[in-house]
C-alpha cells in the first residue's frame, strides 16, 4: 500500500506558473507507475501526466510543452511543473499510484484555479 499527499495548488492568473508536490508514504522507485490527474466540475476525471511502467512518460495533448512531471526518488515525491496555465486547466488535480500487487492509490486532490 501507499499513501500520497498532494500540496502546491492555488489560485493564479492565466499564464501563470505553479508546481505541485505528491509525496508517497514509502520508496517511489519501484512502484508500477505514477502520474498526476485532474477532475473538473461536471467533466470526468483525466490524465495530466505520468511515469510509465516502461519509465516513459506521458502527458495529455492539452499540456504538452507546458507541463513538466519530474520524480524525486530519495524524496518519494513526484512534481508537476505547470507553467503559461489557461483557465481551461482549473481543476482538482489528484496524485495517483499503481501498484502491481494492490492496484490504483489516489491522494485527496489539490485545487488549481487559473483567473483570467
Amino acid at each position: 500500500q501507499v499513501q500520497l499527499v498532494e500540496s502546491g495548488g492555488g489560485l493564479v492568473q492565466s499564464g501563470g506558473s505553479l508546481r505541485l508536490s505528491c509525496a508517497a508514504s514509502r520508496s517511489i522507485f519501484s512502484i508500477y507507475a505514477m502520474g498526476w490527474y485532474r477532475q473538473a466540475p461536471g467533466k470526468q476525471r483525466e490524465l495530466v501526466a505520468a511515469f510509465t511502467s516502461g519509465g516513459r512518460t506521458n502527458y495529455a495533448d492539452s499540456v504538452k510543452g507546458r507541463f513538466t512531471i519530474s520524480r524525486d526518488n530519495a524524496k518519494n515525491t513526484v512534481y508537476l511543473q505547470m507553467n503559461s496555465l489557461k483557465p481551461e486547466d482549473t481543476a482538482v488535480y489528484y496524485c495517483n499510484a499503481e501498484l502491481i500487487t494492490s492496484g490504483d492509490y489516489w491522494g485527496q486532490g489539490t485545487q488549481v484555479t487559473v483567473s483570467s
